[in-house]
């Protein structure tokens, strides 16, 4: 689910009164697509090592062009130093991967220690999580001074563990809670120079906000589970068990076991209802989600709010999947040109191992172009865009008081960001 971290304090419109900040986002669309663009290219030709360097170009495009009262945030970190946190991360890791996976090998403990490793991993992963946040606050720059992050990464981790568990439980309803009291952690524990930051979120209040959207979405899905219960599925394994081919298997269960075609229906159409339904209303939980957690930001006197239109956040989800239609479309002609010209120039793939070569060949580089085509469009348009609407729809008050804030914190160490990037749960 989301995550936020204090970066989403570099987001206000201009002064509504003499106690708010004038902040403003500068970026520009056409800058952004370029560092994206090269960032894919040289994502393909380093087999994935340039990524150091593009989420650190990134980060400095969107800290640089977001000011606050005139003067723009800044990013220090290195993509060398991210890198080499990353390579120290997997000589920790390696180790205990092989350890889990010689356990798995053994029969009698494959159970105990998959269970062991997914814990390990998770809480490991959520550990990185925190200590990558640390490294890129240390890294965030305003007039002079850094944020800094104290706290424990293990009792964090513990809190994540324990919310995720919650939640299952729940199937979902203790999300707000679990993001009040995570975010109510995080900003406890972050620091802008001397000055304490806190979170005064609610978790009610973002429960009743967001309650028409889990019904929604919960309410399709649990009757798609429903449905597979009602089914008899020992007497479907004994038919299935019986042999014959597959027109008597399906005759015999339309005799035997005629609720089995309805319960599938059923769950075909409940199930697709309610995977559309979070498609639609995904851009609507996250203006819900982003406007209750940037209005509970606080650092000392200095408060923020969120005045985060859906609509707007709508618009860009809309021209992101606009965009992507028309790339998924140029990607199909490309492939369908060049699988032609394979045909025509080796014939099939059952006549001529170089066609087989040149197929397989072609298909790996259409999957990567065309992973590396949909991010780069996700971040160009949605991401982007959502950046720059919360933004223009925040307002910063008692600002002043950041003035007479003095220097504290040390900075993070890359080892955080590198572990969440070799476990994959890094972020912007």
């Amino acid at each position: 689910m989301a995550s936020f971290d204090a970066g989403g304090l570099t987001a206000a419109p201009g002064p509504v009164d003499r106690h708010m900040s004038a902040v403003r986002f500068l970026g520009q669309d056409r800058p952004y697509w370029h560092i994206l663009v090269r960032g894919a290219v040289l994502l393909m030709v380093t087999l994935g090592i340039y990524r150091f360097w593009l989420i650190t170009d990134t980060r400095r495009f969107l800290w640089a062009n977001t000011e606050i009262g005139g003067e723009s945030l800044e990013y220090s970190g290195t993509a060398l130093e991210i890198l080499l946190g990353f390579l120290v991360a997997i000589a920790l890791l390696v180790p205990l991967y092989i350890f889990f996976f010689l356990g798995a090998l053994d029969v009698g403990t494959a159970g105990p220690t998959t269970t062991l490793a997914v814990i390990a991993l998770a809480a490991i992963g959520q550990y990185a999580v925190w200590r990558a946040r640390s490294y890129r606050l240390t890294r965030t720059v305003f007039r002079g001074l850094h944020f800094h992050q104290t706290g424990s990464g293990l009792h964090y981790a513990v809190c994540v563990l324990f919310w995720w568990a919650m939640m299952a439980v729940t199937l979902g309803l203790a999300y707000p809670f679990a993001q009040a009291s995570l975010e109510r952690f995080k900003l406890a524990h972050t620091h802008y120079g001397d000055l304490p930051g806190r979170f005064e979120g609610s978790g009610w209040q973002l429960f009743l906000r967001g309650l028409p959207l889990w019904f929604a979405v919960m309410a399709p899905t649990l009757i798609a589970l429903s449905a597979l219960l009602a089914v008899d599925w020992v007497l479907i394994g004994r038919i299935l068990q019986s042999g014959g081919n597959t027109s008597d298997i399906l005759a015999r269960i339309g005799q035997q076991a005629p609720e089995f075609y309805g319960a599938i229906g059923l769950f075909v159409l409940a199930f697709g209802f309610a995977l559309l339904a979070a498609l639609a209303l995904f851009p609507a939980f996250q203006t819900i989600v982003m406007r209750w957690w940037v209005s509970g930001i606080r650092f000392a006197d200095v408060s923020v709010t969120s005045r985060l239109r859906m609509f707007d956040v709508y618009k860009a989800y809309l021209g992101f999947v606009a965009l992507l239609l028309v790339f998924a479309l140029t990607m199909i002609v490309i492939a369908f040109i060049a699988f032609a010209i394979i045909g025509l120039l080796f014939g099939t793939a059952e006549q001529s191992k170089f066609a087989e070569l040149f197929t397989i060949l072609a298909m790996v580089g259409l999957y990567v172009v065309s992973a590396l085509g949909l991010s780069t469009i996700y971040q160009a348009t949605a991401k982007l865009s959502v950046w720059r609407l919360t933004a223009q729809s925040s307002a910063l008050s008692d600002a002043a008081i950041l003035e007479h804030v003095k220097a504290a914190g040390e900075p993070g160490s890359p080892l955080g960001e590198g572990l969440a990037d070799a476990l994959n749960v890094g972020g912007l």
